[in-house]
């Protein structure tokens, strides 16, 4: 197999399905079993979203504005793992947000 790259600049956003209206993705990895998606996530001023959990870790890496939940907010900069089947949220954020979302099987994760 051969190293793969992606340049995001050269995506084009589109609506995000699974999201609360006006949010939007750039899909960078459809993934398979182990690493299903990775994507990034424009989350639009106002924005909110109901808590849920995934069969997968999640991880985020705030790259621009900021993200709300549970209390704490997570400015730009900040990484979160969430393990899987950890429910998590809601969210929200007042400014809006970019943030990278990746889903994972981590190692040390027995099924």
């Amino acid at each position: 197999m051969k190293a793969v790259s992606v340049n995001v600049n050269d995506l084009k956003w589109s609506g995000a399905a699974e999201y609360p209206t006006g949010t939007e993705e750039k899909v960078l990895s459809v993934g398979g079993s182990i690493a299903p998606r990775t994507i990034m996530l424009k989350l639009p001023p106002g924005w909110k979203m109901d808590s849920h959990s995934h069969r997968f870790t999640e991880l985020h890496y705030v790259l621009e504005g900021q993200v709300e939940s549970q209390g704490q907010k997570y400015p730009a900069g900040t990484f979160r793992v969430i393990p899987k089947q950890v429910e998590h949220g809601p969210f929200s954020s007042e400014i809006g947000a970019l943030v990278l979302v990746i889903w994972c099987s981590l190692a040390d994760e027995s099924e």
